[in-house]
């Protein structure tokens, strides 16, 4: 009998990791491998942010700190949800945990029974229901077609609701897609979400920043018959590319977030104080560099698209935000190229042409797979040269 817990045998390692993995192999055995498979900015932790934590521990600020953040800390996310969304929180609707996943494993884990239902968008973040499944309850999947940007539909939303259903998540902009969610869309969604007062809804905000074409960001939450059943999830990783410091945040109703508070008082505790010190100056401190670094993304979107786009064989929508774009691939796979899957193309891209990718069935839809361009644009200019070649080798 295995000692692994039944569990865990519900849930798979994350895709993204695999192939990060992977190509860290291969380059460690002297392969030229462009990595596009990881979500992290390329671009460094600010200087301010870095000096905010340096002061910390000369300050000797390097001890246990409150379980789901310091007072500073919530302080400065409360300021954050004030001033870039016109939302208020108390100090105690407010956590901190270690990166904005953890802080979405301690919320599903405190309110989930066995067999409750989450609504999750597909494509989706990796992660999402592999968390779900590990705490008891049951994905339900909900497949948004490219015609319709991959965003989900009232129709099919209200289709996907049963009496079952506990939560729904909201990711905009969208990992793997790029795409966003526009106010009228989102206020579309909360139409239907409106007559279901048991459903709560989680909100991954984590690009919120990272948008293209000053496309206008808007959250649920914003729209007050749906706060007090809305938790907001954000974090520093992205925007202040602090992916390694493992800050994120939420904020939503107390009952929920004492609940969270529990759980991680019984896994890691706190989040490490430097980092909780450097993320306050991240939120309090300048915001000047945020616009530029979006524009940076935006070439690199538009050059990725673009050259994506002039593939035989490929299609490519242009996304609104994050650093990712989901090509179709689909006139690739079958019989004439005698690669049968998504799975099967991205990992003959990575043996023959060097590239590392993530295949689109990783994020709950076949045919398609994620480019993260979040890496220099001479390592995307090589890197789209090889995938054309590649392609044009198929057919």
């Amino acid at each position: 009998m295995s000692i692994v817990s039944n569990s865990l045998k519900r849930i798979k390692p994350s895709p993204t990791m695999a192939v990060t993995s992977k190509a860290r192999e291969m380059r460690a055995a002297g392969k030229d491998v462009i990595g596009l498979g990881a979500g992290e900015p390329d671009f460094d932790t600010p200087n301010n942010i870095k000096h905010a934590a340096i002061k910390a521990i000369k300050k000797g600020d390097t001890k246990y700190t409150a379980v789901d953040g310091t007072p500073a800390l919530k302080k400065a996310v409360q300021k954050k949800f004030k001033r870039e969304n016109n939302l208020n929180y108390d100090l105690s609707e407010i956590s901190v945990g270690t990166g904005g996943k953890q802080v979405l494993y301690n919320a599903f884990m405190a309110t989930i029974n066995r067999g409750d239902e989450v609504i999750i968008p597909a494509p989706y973040w990796v992660s999402y229901p592999d968390i779900i499944l590990l705490a008891g309850g049951k994905p339900k999947i909900v497949k948004c077609d490219e015609r319709d940007h991959f965003k989900l539909t009232p129709g099919k939303l209200k289709k996907a609701i049963s009496k079952k259903t506990k939560w729904i998540i909201l990711n905009s902009p969208s990992n793997p897609t790029g795409t966003a969610y526009t106010k009228a869309e989102i206020v579309a969604l909360a139409k239907i979400l409106s007559k279901h007062k048991k459903i709560y809804i989680l909100s991954d905000d984590i690009y919120e920043h990272i948008t293209y074409d000053n496309f206008k960001f808007f959250t649920i939450a914003q729209i007050k018959n749906l706060k007090d059943r809305t938790l907001t999830m954000n974090g520093v990783s992205k925007s202040y590319s602090m992916t390694g410091w493992r800050i994120g945040y939420a904020a939503g109703p107390k009952e929920i977030i004492k609940a969270m508070a529990k759980i991680q008082s019984q896994s890691t505790s706190n989040p490490t104080s430097i980092s909780q010190a450097a993320a306050v100056e991240a939120l309090n401190g300048t915001q000047k560099f945020i616009k530029p670094r979006a524009n940076s993304f935006k070439k690199r979107r538009d050059f990725v698209v673009d050259s994506l786009n002039d593939i035989n064989g490929i299609s490519c929508l242009r996304p609104e935000g994050a650093f990712y774009v989901f090509p179709n691939c689909k006139k690739l796979l079958g019989n004439k190229t005698k690669i049968k899957t998504d799975k099967d193309f991205v990992e003959k891209l990575l043996e023959k042409s060097q590239v590392a990718v993530v295949q689109g069935s990783a994020f709950g839809l076949n045919g398609y797979f994620r480019i993260s361009y979040a890496t220099s644009i001479e390592n995307l200019k090589k890197a789209m040269s090889r995938i054309k070649k590649f392609c044009e080798n198929l057919n």
